[in-house]
């Protein structure tokens, strides 16, 4: 049989899923994109301050000309400001304490052991509920539940009896398809609120600020959502399905490709474990009575000069410590009730490892700074909003269509560019003054991201973590590749996508608030 004949029985699923990776293994890692983007702006900036392009934003009188990079004046400002580009870029405000206290509720072993707690103590008939639980709770862990969740969960399903399969494909759907929502606020509500706040400054009215709960009410609702369909999903079509089948359920007795075998991982907590958890139960909830308690009283110095708390007030300013002292006090009393932080050091070696995984990141954020401080400096984030908002205008696309076709466009892009920060950087320096200039709040525009930055990338081959997912695949399943995965992520992707639109579509038609103090409409 030829190699042609072979091409052309594949069906068009499989030619679409090849061109995917054939162009996504195109496009240049992150840091390498953005150095290109930089120069990009750096060119179109010169040249449009050398034809004196002007751009003057609606509800301003000032009209402002397009700065070059390549000018006296531009590489003065390069030169002068550096440092203080990539050090003020505001992801790195609130992303990096919140890291820190992440990363001692999590090395010591506690967000683990909490989710081992959870899967262990579910019956039979709930487990594939309490894995769309902790699938999509399972981004407070950060990349790590990629990693951590899909062999617990398949431990969790061969205990109980049911196919580890299940667990294993459906732990690792739910959580990446909910990566982007959580119920609890996590670092990445952090990391989206500062590149969100970063672009507002060029417009006349920006709207509330933008902060890391922002996006909760929104959050939660879609979350709540997610859970129920990953669980219903995984019970009633995927395990079905491997049954149908004859996937296999018990892992290869050889361990020659060297996957993590489920196997060394116990869904069951040590006594000294169990003790740990109780202890930091009881610690989170005395912190949260100790702060609702200081904002509480009347006069507290947290209210607004109302005596309230919205739209703005100190205690919503206050959310990177609030998150920070809720990770930490119950990460502490967790690491020393069972040895991982005992003493100072203990507790700044956890610190450290958490900003060890992070280095990628801060490596990423200095040419992330540099674009977006250029983007802003040099109007061109202005010029484009205000081009981009005029020919939605003149088209007609203000309404919902127009975060529809948004939703659409990050979709697609989320299948070539896996990090989300990028991503978001990538986009919010435009979406979020175009639609700001059509009346639209940017923290409405960071949820419908969200939406976008969802369900699509557990179908990517670019997601680093399906390669994970398929070497634990193979000890079931040794002839499986990733056309196996695909396939049996593509209804997690299409139910959450569906789903997701649809809490979108209910928060739009009502003018609900996306998160305290955020709205979505932009007040006149």
């Amino acid at each position: 049989m030829t190699a042609g004949t072979t091409a052309s029985r594949r069906g068009w699923p499989s030619r679409l899923l090849d061109g995917v990776e054939r162009v996504g293994n195109r496009l240049p890692e992150p840091f390498t994109l953005f150095l290109a983007l930089f120069v990009i702006v750096a060119v179109a900036s010169t040249v449009m301050a050398w034809a004196g392009v002007t751009v003057q934003i609606p509800g301003s009188d000032e009209v402002t000309e397009i700065r070059g990079l390549f000018t006296g004046e531009g590489l003065v400002w390069l030169t002068e400001n550096l440092g203080a580009n990539y050090v003020g870029f505001p992801p790195l405000v609130t992303v990096l304490p919140i890291l820190l206290a992440v990363g001692v509720a999590e090395k010591s072993g506690m967000l683990a052991a909490a989710i081992r707690r959870l899967i262990g103590s579910a019956p039979r008939w709930a487990l594939p509920y309490a894995v769309g639980v902790v699938g999509v709770l399972g981004s407070v862990l950060s990349d790590a539940s990629f990693v951590v969740i899909p062999p617990l969960t398949a431990l969790a399903f061969k205990a109980a009896g049911r196919h580890p399969v299940a667990g294993l494909i459906g732990g690792f759907a739910a959580t990446g398809a909910g990566y982007s929502t959580n119920i609890l606020v996590t670092s990445l509500d952090a990391l989206f609120a500062g590149i969100t706040q970063s672009v507002t400054g060029v417009l006349p009215n920006p709207g509330a600020p933008v902060n890391p709960v922002s996006n909760w009410f929104f959050n939660i609702a879609a979350a709540l959502i997610l859970m129920v369909l990953a669980g219903l999903l995984i019970d009633k079509v995927l395990e079905p399905r491997l049954t149908r089948q004859g996937v296999p359920q018990t892992e290869r007795a050889d361990e020659e490709d060297g996957a993590p075998s489920s196997e060394a991982v116990t869904a069951e907590l040590t006594a000294v474990e169990r003790r740990g958890l109780l202890w930091a139960a009881v610690a989170f909830a005395l912190t949260a009575v100790a702060v609702v308690a200081a904002v509480a009283v009347p006069g507290s110095p947290w209210r607004n000069e109302e005596g309230g708390f919205l739209p703005s007030s100190p205690l919503l300013s206050s959310i990177v410590f609030l998150v920070f002292l809720l990770f930490l006090v119950p990460g502490l009393v967790y690491g020393w009730v069972v040895g991982t932080a005992r003493s100072v050091p203990d507790v700044t070696t956890l610190m450290g490892r958490a900003v060890r995984d992070m280095i990628p990141f801060l490596v990423l954020a200095f040419v992330l700074g540099q674009f977006i401080a250029l983007f802003n400096w040099s109007g061109i984030g202005s010029w484009i909003a205000v081009t981009g908002a005029e020919g939605l205008e003149a088209a007609g696309l203000t309404g919902f269509l127009a975060i529809l076709l948004f939703v659409m466009l990050a979709s697609s892009l989320n299948l070539f560019i896996i990090s989300g920060s990028a991503l978001w950087t990538l986009m919010a320096a435009v979406f979020v003054p175009m639609f700001a200039l059509i009346g639209y709040e940017p923290a409405f525009i960071q949820a419908a991201f969200r939406v976008g930055d969802s369900a699509t990338q557990i179908l990517t081959p670019l997601n680093p973590y399906i390669i994970v997912l398929l070497t634990m695949l193979r000890r079931y399943e040794p002839k499986a590749g990733l056309g196996t995965i695909i396939a049996r992520m593509l209804p997690f992707t299409v139910v959450f996508r569906v789903a997701w639109v649809l809490v979108l579509s209910v928060f739009f038609a009502l003018d609900l608030p996306v998160g305290p103090g955020n709205g979505i409409f932009l007040d006149e």
